[in-house]
């Protein structure tokens, strides 16, 4: 793939805590240079003019130990003020309890907070999941996201101690979904050719903080 092949499959992504209003600005300025999906932002960022580059949030960032309808909200609120992409997290314990029930539950939730036109990625922690519940539960846990009205289901907040992408939770979470519902793949992706391999592996949005590094690696 080229770099502007790869830069559509891109959400430059700023979510340090520390992050100011100049800050998400110039990421703003940076992913319209760069040609990408969208700029991922802390809803506390919106309103932002983003031009013509997507505006994507998070919700329930980065424990997913929030109420459902608190997630809810906060997602109807990001919609509200501009968003039209929520990356949500799941309960990552009630998916390693095998609850899956309330992970469907939990995404069910927001996805009937932000309505039908909305772009929803699902958070699901992989490298956690195929630790301690394996492929099959990681599976399940994608099954449920999807069923429950989800566009995406995305590998990692980048925050969690566990890590973040890996080939095989693409693979895993890839064949979870069929070619119907995206994967996004996150956390820890800085080379072009980490990049590649999760692409290769199934991955058709990349969620990355460094984008203009992981671009340049890839031939115009």
């Amino acid at each position: 793939m080229n770099r502007a092949a790869v830069a559509a499959l891109v959400d430059h992504t700023l979510l340090k805590p520390e992050a100011t209003r100049a800050d998400a600005e110039a990421a703003v300025a940076e992913a319209v240079e760069l040609g990408v999906a969208s700029v991922c932002l802390s809803p506390s960022m919106l309103p932002i003019d983003a031009g013509d580059v997507r505006v994507c949030v998070v919700a329930g960032f980065p424990s997913g130990k929030h109420h459902s309808l608190v997630k809810a909200a906060e997602a109807r609120l990001a919609v509200e003020t501009g968003a039209r992409e929520v990356d949500m997290v799941i309960d990552v314990g009630a998916a390693v309890d095998g609850r899956y029930d309330e992970v469907f539950a939990d995404v069910m939730t927001v996805r009937e907070g932000i309505g039908p036109d909305v772009v929803l990625k699902v958070i699901v922690e992989s490298a956690v999941l195929l630790e301690a519940i394996g492929e099959d539960g990681l599976t399940q846990v994608c099954l449920r996201a999807a069923q429950a009205g989800a566009e995406f289901v995305k590998t990692s907040t980048g925050f969690h101690p566990a890590g973040g992408a890996s080939v095989r939770a693409v693979e895993v979470m890839r064949a979870a979904v069929g070619p119907n519902v995206g994967v996004k793949a996150s956390g820890g992706i800085r080379t072009a050719e980490f990049a590649a391999e999760l692409i290769a592996a199934g991955a058709n949005r990349l969620g990355l903080s460094g984008s203009r590094a992981v671009l340049d690696g890839f031939a115009s």
